[in-house]
């Protein structure tokens, strides 16, 4: 399969990439980090969370994010939800896209969610019904494809089975997530022929964490693989409060320049990327994980 030649990041750093981090930011750090991710070229952004923010903390604000972000021609904000509750706080807050988290080992699941997979699967289904009335596109992502804190490997059957279960539901586009960084390209590349069968005629999208430096690595499996749609987080930032041991997502800048460089398209600027990362470390007290503004900015 011919690899595409532009990919579309969805960048995640304002939900993802916030929502593990112990330095909580205000509705005005929020909306600023997301302004600054538009001017540096993002066009899907993953800009809030309608969960509880009891439960996660840094999601707080949602509705006052969402309305007071730039509404820039072309950019298309998602939102998160989990439930019909959080479905209707979306579309209330001028969402543009929903992406719903089914997670393919019960054990997580529970923990994150929780409910059991058969139970979010149905809840999905009832989520993309009621978005599909007035006219919003649901995603769903399967978290823990790759493996689980709780249980160990996952059952790549098992992934298969929800992306068929999405599909069926309405999905429009299904991620495959490796929420705790296990994977490696040779799951990938399975995993990805898998899902595809599964679903045929969806689009797919992958999201890898690099907890153990193959992040990278899988994004351009998935790339050779087919895929054009890739998740990545500003200055590498994230990780999930119900995951133990998950480090970050792969960073924008440094996924975007690994593509420039192999001649892939994207419309994001590494290097004001990488500015924005580190400008996103010193609000949050540590420093991003990307390696682009650390090694001189982008060469050339």
């Amino acid at each position: 399969m011919a690899a595409a030649e532009r990919v579309e990041i969805v960048e995640v750093g304002p939900r993802d990439g916030l929502q593990n981090e112990d330095t909580p930011l205000s509705v005005a750090d929020k909306v600023e980090l997301i302004r600054r991710l538009v001017e540096a070229g993002a066009r899907r952004i993953e800009a809030v969370s309608f969960v509880n923010p009891r439960r996660v903390p840094q999601m707080a604000g949602a509705e006052e994010v969402m309305a007071a972000v730039p509404r820039t021609p072309g950019v298309s904000y998602i939102g998160l939800v989990l439930n019909r509750r959080g479905l209707d706080r979306a579309l209330a807050a001028g969402v543009d896209e929903v992406n719903v988290a089914i997670p393919a080992t019960d054990e997580f699941c529970r923990r994150n969610q929780g409910t059991t997979v058969e139970e979010m699967t149905a809840a999905f289904a009832d989520i993309a019904a009621a978005a599909a009335e007035v006219g919003t596109p649901v995603s769903a992502t399967v978290s823990t494809a790759f493996g689980c804190p709780f249980e160990g490997e996952t059952d790549p059957g098992r992934v298969a089975a929800v992306a068929r279960a999405a599909a069926e539901a309405g999905a429009v586009e299904i991620a495959v997530a490796d929420t705790i960084g296990v994977g490696v390209p040779r799951q990938v590349a399975d995993l990805l022929a898998r899902v595809r069968s599964a679903a045929p005629g969806v689009r797919l999208r992958c999201h890898f964490h690099n907890t153990r430096n193959t992040g990278y690595a899988n994004a351009h499996a998935a790339l050779e693989h087919g895929v054009d749609v890739l998740d990545a987080s500003v200055g590498g930032f994230g990780g999930c409060p119900f995951a133990p041991g998950a480090t970050g997502n792969i960073a924008t800048e440094d996924l975007v320049y690994l593509l420039d460089r192999s001649g892939v398209a994207t419309g994001v600027d590494s290097a004001a990327t990488a500015r924005t990362g580190t400008w996103l470390g010193s609000l949050l007290g540590k420093p991003p994980t990307a390696l682009l503004g650390r090694a001189g900015g982008f060469p050339g």
